[in-house]
């Protein structure tokens, strides 16, 4: 559809750009409009609408070709948007150059129009550096689950000016359900702002915690196994392949860290019981699906030995 809707604007600006050249070849005693001729007004209106169906269609068409030969969507989005901003300055200044027949006047008008815009819009401005600035650095892209300053959610579209996110853990849910609601924030945000991409593309996992309060009379070791045990049967290997990318990314910078390749509980003493933290990795969207599995496959095999495992305010399992 995109390829046919080019290929007719193109075919509909030759059509207007040789209108534009009979009409201006023509030996016709041509009406005036005010002080220009209809003929000369003839001729501009045709060129304008000439480049600017030309520079649609050629736009159109290169989009389509796009989206045939790119198989990343993250790619195809960023590409759609430098290339609309390319077309459009372009299809621009031909439009007005043709209505006006001055071109170099109409590039130094826009630059005087740019700088003015400058000072009297500066926020915009700087949205639109901020767009730059991800397009380049790379913060994040489509698809993404992020969170800029107090919106978090997935990334579903970044335009010149705003990114929108499709909102999770907002006002209306939380454990990092969507919503339903969209947010839209501002590019430049970024320039001033800390963000955090929990599913970037070089690797797109979060280590998690599951936390289980247990009675001081318990078996620690016992109920730490048991964890580790549930755990392991659900994601280890999964978790293990995912560690492996994980070392080769830490490889790449000046951090060491030891990382354990399958699950692993830590402990943590508070006032009137343990709390035993089982730690993991995995993907962010994940995140609850799996948090919910491991809590009931543990809590069924601390069920399962009551004698070892006891649970605080003296409640018997």
């Amino acid at each position: 559809m995109t390829r046919r809707l080019g290929y007719l604007s193109f075919a509909l600006a030759v059509v207007a750009g040789i209108g534009a050249a009979v009409v201006q070849s023509a030996a016709v005693d041509w009406p005036s409009v005010g002080a220009v001729s209809a003929a000369a007004l003839a001729v501009r209106l045709l060129s304008a609408a000439a480049v600017a169906l030309g520079a649609y269609g050629l736009y159109l068409i290169v989009i389509g070709a796009l989206e045939r030969h790119t198989a990343s969507k993250r790619r195809l989005h960023d590409l759609r948007n430098v290339i609309r901003l390319a077309f459009g300055a372009a299809a621009l200044v031909g439009v007005f150059g043709a209505l006006t027949e001055q071109w170099l006047g109409v590039l130094f008008s826009l630059g005087v129009v740019g700088f003015a815009v400058t000072f009297a819009l500066q926020q915009p401005l700087f949205s639109l550096l901020g767009w730059v600035y991800i397009l380049v650095k790379r913060p994040y892209g489509i698809g993404d689950r992020v969170r800029i300053e107090d919106a978090k959610g997935d990334v579903i579209d970044v335009d010149f000016l705003v990114t929108t996110l499709w909102e999770i853990n907002g006002d209306l849910v939380t454990t990092n359900q969507p919503s339903g609601r969209i947010v839209t924030v501002p590019n430049s945000v970024v320039l001033s702002s800390a963000v955090f991409n929990y599913s970037w593309e070089e690797f797109p996992y979060v280590w998690n915690e599951l936390a289980v309060q247990v009675a001081y009379e318990t078996d620690l070791e016992f109920a730490r196994a048991e964890m580790v045990a549930a755990a392991d049967d659900f994601l280890g290997d999964e978790m293990e392949r995912n560690v492996a990318r994980y070392r080769e990314v830490l490889s790449e910078t000046a951090v060491e860290l030891e990382v354990k390749d399958r699950p692993a509980v830590n402990v943590k003493q508070e006032e009137s019981w343990v709390e035993l933290r089982l730690r993991y990795l995995v993907h962010p969207r994940r995140g609850q699906r799996v948090r919910n599995e491991l809590y009931e496959r543990i809590l069924a095999r601390f069920n399962d030995n009551p004698d070892r495992v006891k649970f605080p305010v003296s409640r018997n399992r």
